[in-house]
């Protein structure tokens, strides 16, 4: 009769001490730094993260899109999504030119504009956001202006951005666009990231990229991107090397994130895939390593997810570097998808069926920290 305590004690024991050493195991003490220099926070990442494995999975919700059936769910080509506070997910089709909106159940709502040039109608949608005054506005490229609707699908206005050509376009919580464009010139052409108010007066020049060389085409250089958080921060990076910046409302770099990475070398493969459909008299300069990374995505929380070059051998998809809200890198996890939208511990994508037809899917985040 006395051994059977002993028995259940013991059990108990191995039982957390199993579970301390697999959290051991899974969790690590950060080893990189935070430092003041020059008044900005400076947050360097060791290339391990703090979490080793089995911290993120992906759990299917939702699936809109049919090959067949009503046109009402059927796709052209999807550009882009935007999800509100309602979870309404908003599909611009860039073919159709149009806005497509369906409630967080997946039933369709509405479409929002149509092919056009006049007044609510879209030439090319390059782009969407929800603003914080409750708006959908639309970076129409082929019309070169921001067009605004209410999310009843009524139109509002539109802004001209004359001669400008914008790459993309935010709206911050005070009106103001941020804008990338294009500089076009055959000797010299640069990208150039700008802060304009409502009227489309120029605040602030926040950064100049030089654009490609124009006598030898290199399809990895490095590019440089952004995204506007909830905040009004801009969280700007140029992949040259592995660092994002958080640039405030006011236009000062206030943190970089910077994190040691190893070069990914550009496969044969790559190559071949780049120089297939083109013409043989464009000249083509590989470089030897693909760029720091791809790109990067915000969620609500302030966390960044950043797509690197990485891929996992016999899978589609890349690998993505997870930093917190601190700057801290936190996870590396691997999404089979370009991910749209974080928002509400859920994840948007665009995917493609076995015969090729674009669908859009809603995962529930499953975060095992």
């Amino acid at each position: 009769m006395k051994t059977k305590p002993k028995s259940v004690s013991f059990v108990l024991f191995l039982s957390i001490f199993i579970m301390l050493v697999s959290c051991g195991k899974q969790k690590a003490k950060w080893q990189g730094t935070i430092t003041e220099e020059g008044g900005v926070t400076v947050v360097k990442n060791p290339k391990e993260p703090i979490y080793s494995e089995n911290v993120f999975s992906l759990e299917e919700e939702l699936s809109i899109g049919e090959a067949e059936g009503s046109e009402e769910y059927m796709f052209l080509k999807i550009r882009t999504l935007a999800v509100d506070e309602e979870e309404n997910i908003y599909v611009v089709d860039e073919r159709e030119s149009h806005i497509k909106v369906f409630d967080r159940d997946g039933e369709y709502l509405r479409t929002i504009g149509r092919k056009g040039q006049g007044p609510g109608e879209i030439g090319r949608p390059y782009g969407i956001q929800i603003t914080h005054q409750k708006e959908i506005m639309v970076n129409d490229g082929g019309n070169r202006r921001a067009s605004f609707f209410s999310t009843n699908g009524d139109f509002i206005r539109s802004t001209n951005m004359g001669k400008m050509f914008t790459l993309r376009l935010y709206c911050d919580s005070k009106g103001n666009y941020i804008i990338t464009t294009a500089v076009i010139d055959p000797s010299n052409t640069s990208y150039e990231l700008k802060k304009f108010d409502s009227d489309l007066n120029l605040l602030d020049t926040i950064t100049t990229i030089p654009g490609p060389d124009p006598t030898a085409f290199n399809p990895f250089m490095p590019i440089f991107y952004y995204q506007l958080a909830e905040n009004d921060n801009i969280v700007y990076g140029y992949s040259k090397d592995y660092e994002l910046q958080i640039i405030s409302p006011e236009g000062k770099v206030i943190k970089k994130i910077v994190k040691d990475y190893d070069p990914v070398e550009v496969t044969e493969e790559e190559k071949e895939e780049q120089t297939r459909d083109l013409p043989p008299q464009i000249k083509f300069d590989f470089s030897k390593y693909h760029s720091a990374y791809y790109r990067f995505t915000l969620d609500d929380e302030g966390r960044i997810f950043v797509q690197t070059w990485e891929k996992e051998e016999g899978k589609e998809g890349n690998y993505h570097d997870v930093f917190d809200i601190e700057g801290r890198y936190i996870a590396k996890i691997f999404l089979k998808t370009v991910p749209h939208v974080w928002k509400k511990n859920k994840l948007y994508t665009v995917e493609e069926d076995e015969e090729g037809f674009q669908i859009v899917k809603r995962y529930r985040i499953n975060w095992n920290f």
